[in-house]
């Protein structure tokens, strides 16, 4: 059993995704980034960081944070969705880090500057929305001719497709990136994928682009 401390962002939904295609048995403690929860002494003693996600692996005795090093720990225990070695490992990892290093900040901050604080700083939005239509250009190039980001489907998509449910607080219109429209779209009918996005509550469906 796992218990998994998680809150309704990205980085949370990658690993219930992943928990769910895993098919690893979890409970799921709901962390209020938005009151602080995440501060609170208990949780810190998990997660020195104060973020989420965080596990506690109980047939391992494991505690884990850091969403990237989740997912490689899970499929490394699981023997699935990421490559035991050869180049195919080294290209998932690679876009698995593309998304930490990059695309999940970049895009957290537009969410920052281009949502939630529209019309506070200019100069910022227009950085991240730059940032954020290049980001959205490499992966819609990576897509060309494939289902997947590396070979088959991986800890790589996992990682990336959650950031790209958020199309529409990047001021993305999926239809520019139709390599990437049709990738998520795939993914976003997975059961699997359906029933991480509820968790750790339901806040709305699958976002579909218009």
């Amino acid at each position: 059993m796992i218990d998994f401390y998680t809150w309704i962002t990205p980085n949370g939904l990658k690993i219930s995704i992943a928990l769910e295609e895993f098919g690893l048995a979890y409970k799921a403690h709901t962390i209020d980034i938005t009151k602080g929860e995440q501060f609170a002494p208990d949780y810190v003693k998990l997660n020195p960081a104060a973020k989420i996600p965080a596990i506690v692996d109980h047939d391992t005795g494991i505690t884990l944070t850091e969403s990237g090093a989740i997912l490689i720990y899970l499929a490394e225990k699981t023997g699935r969705f990421l490559p035991s070695d050869g180049l195919a490992r080294l290209r998932t990892l690679e876009w698995l880090m593309w998304q930490t290093g990059g695309l999940g900040p970049t895009l957290g901050y537009a969410h920052q500057f281009l949502t939630y604080n529209a019309g506070k700083a200019p100069f910022a939005e227009s950085i991240f929305a730059g940032d954020t239509r290049r980001l959205y250009e490499t992966l819609n190039a990576r897509l060309i001719g494939r289902d997947y980001i590396v070979d088959d489907y991986s800890i790589a998509d996992m990682a990336v497709w959650p950031w790209v449910s958020r199309f529409e607080r990047h001021k993305i219109n999926l239809d520019h990136f139709p390599d990437v429209k049709r990738w998520y779209l795939a993914l976003a009918a997975r059961p699997q994928v359906q029933r991480g996005y509820e968790v750790p509550f339901v806040t709305t469906a699958v976002p579909m682009p218009r």
